[in-house]
């Protein structure tokens, strides 16, 4: 089994900045592709980043494009989100996903091409 925390939610004013690390453990052999998704209050999960086994690929939302950046350090089976110009419509609960096939090329965009998930961490943009 592999175990996802994420860390780094909190609140932060619009225009602000916030990092979010998500760390894997137990049978980390199985993390392959990793990605953010989001849901807000009354909405659905949508995805919002996603970076491809050896970090060659990314993949962002339209919304989050040019102001989120995800990366990852497979020596601390740690992925990234680099959050600024945060907007109030970024608040969300945000989890860490982590996709067991291995070698894709191509960052899945869908929840349920993703094995393990995060509890989730809160962020909150006030106006």
């Amino acid at each position: 089994q592999v175990h996802l925390v994420e860390s780094g939610g909190g609140l932060v004013q619009a225009g602000g900045s916030l990092r979010l690390s998500c760390t894997a453990s137990g049978r980390t052999g199985e993390v392959y592709t990793m990605a953010w998704f989001r849901q807000a209050p009354g909405k659905e999960r949508e995805f919002v980043a996603g970076i491809t086994y050896n970090g060659a690929n990314t993949n962002y939302a339209d919304s989050v494009k040019g102001r989120f950046t995800m990366s990852r350090d497979n020596a601390k089976n740690t992925v990234y989100l680099e959050m600024n110009s945060l907007k109030p419509e970024d608040t969300a609960v945000y989890s860490c996903l982590a996709d067991s096939r291995a070698f894709r090329e191509v960052v899945g965009t869908r929840s349920n091409e993703y094995a393990y998930w995060g509890q989730g961490t809160q962020i909150t943009v006030s106006a």
